[in-house]
């Protein structure tokens, strides 16, 4: 039976690697028809497009037949649990009908990631226009058709590794884009003293334990049920409810990152003096830039916040259960305690990352680095945040495996 139990993790593993391999091996499957070179340079000229080929693994740099990735799929999971906040009916479904309620925002995600990916695949194939040998029709409809299809067997892929494999299928990938930078990154650093070198690798610890701090800490919501409150007049308060300091993980950074990259990318182009004015006073390294960044990261930390966490649903969940907060009365007094807390936690939370954000910046400054940008932290931030979900998945499977061995 043991040796049965290691066959199904080690095939589970195999699945998993098996998968990001093909993944990895679509990215330099490029499609024909363009001067991969010119275009090459344009993307290391571009904020905007470097921002893209980071999470695209390069593959946004070859055009590959993986191009557009995971990303459109991602990008359709957050529109649509926006929309199951915003329309009563979706949230009627996800709640109410279980797992066959799931299956359905999964296929109405699937419907979204297809629009999606038709959508950026067009504009691909309109930015591409100059570095194409023969830009015509039929090129944009094979480009249509080859960067959607790649877009959905990744998306396909994905769920299989979920299901079958370890880990989440979405995170692994961009995981495995964001490695496979790291090496080309490091080619370009030319560093000969030590000194920089130390500077350099202290600050790169003190990122990364920063990292796994903000992904780890939590807020322990003491809660006790009605049963144990009758027994004792000591409260022994054993079960909580953990909130983490940081609900929206990473993506309030990737947002606001994007934000301003888009906003650079829109100046370049209109290229008026007004726009000149406001992006050189607001998004350029200054006193209003760190400001208008850090904004954006609060902002966007709080919409997060509100996402996944409402306060209203476990309220009802509590009550149900018939458990509460010690000395907080149930309903409204709950609802209100529970937003006041979750408030302070997303504005410590968001200033970390604000402060995690501007640490490669002194590290360029410092050590000299090129090509180090605000997103470095954004990629370490993805990395440690998978690498601790799927060691934990994994850990969790290992132990329900040896529990059952123990009941057989």
């Amino acid at each position: 039976m043991e040796n049965k139990q290691k066959n199904k993790l080690t095939n589970k593993i195999i699945i998993t690697l098996l998968i990001l391999i093909i993944c990895r091996l679509g990215i330099f499957i490029p499609i024909p028809g363009i001067n991969h070179e010119q275009f090459n340079n344009k993307i290391e000229n571009n904020n905007l497009l470097s921002f893209l080929n980071i999470f695209s693994g390069g593959g946004f740099a070859t055009i590959g037949i993986f191009a557009l990735g995971i990303i459109p799929y991602i990008n359709s999971s957050i529109v649509i649990q926006l929309l199951i906040k915003v329309i009563p009916e979706l949230d009627k479904i996800q709640k109410d009908e279980g797992e066959r309620g799931k299956q359905k925002i999964n296929q109405i995600t699937r419907f979204f990631t297809l629009l999606w990916s038709i959508i950026q695949s067009y504009s691909i194939a309109l930015l591409i226009r100059p570095y194409t040998f023969n830009w015509n029709n039929y090129f944009i409809i094979d480009c249509i058709l080859t960067l959607t299809s790649g877009s959905m067997i990744t998306m396909w892929f994905s769920e299989i590794i979920s299901e079958y494999g370890i880990g989440n299928g979405a995170s692994l990938l961009i995981f495995q884009n964001i490695i496979s930078n790291i090496p080309k990154n490091i080619l370009n650093y030319k560093i000969t003293d030590t000194k920089v070198v130390l500077v350099a690798t202290i600050l790169a610890i003190t990122i990364l334990m920063l990292s796994i701090l903000i992904q780890e800490s939590k807020r322990k919501i003491n809660i006790i049920s009605s049963k144990e409150l009758g027994q004792s007049n000591i409260l022994k308060t054993q079960n909580y409810i953990p909130i983490k300091i940081n609900q929206g993980g990473v993506m309030p950074i990737v947002f606001a990152s994007a934000t301003i990259t888009l906003i650079n990318y829109i100046n370049q182009n209109l290229n008026t003096t007004k726009t000149n004015i406001i992006f050189n006073n607001f998004f350029i390294n200054n006193i209003f830039y760190y400001l208008t960044y850090a904004s954006l990261i609060i902002v966007f930390s709080y919409f997060y916040a509100s996402i996944i966490l409402n306060t209203n649903d476990i309220s009802k969940n509590l009550k149900k259960m018939g458990a509460s907060i010690p000395n907080i009365r149930p309903g409204s007094e709950t609802i209100n305690y529970l937003n006041k807390i979750i408030n302070k936690l997303t504005f410590i939370g968001s200033i970390f990352l604000f402060m995690i954000a501007q640490l490669p910046y002194i590290i360029l400054n410092v050590a000299k680095m090129k090509n180090l940008q605000g997103l470095g932290a954004t990629s370490l931030l993805i990395l440690v945040g998978v690498a601790i979900d799927t060691s934990k998945q994994l850990q969790t499977y290992i132990i329900s495996q040896q529990y059952d061995n123990i009941i057989e």
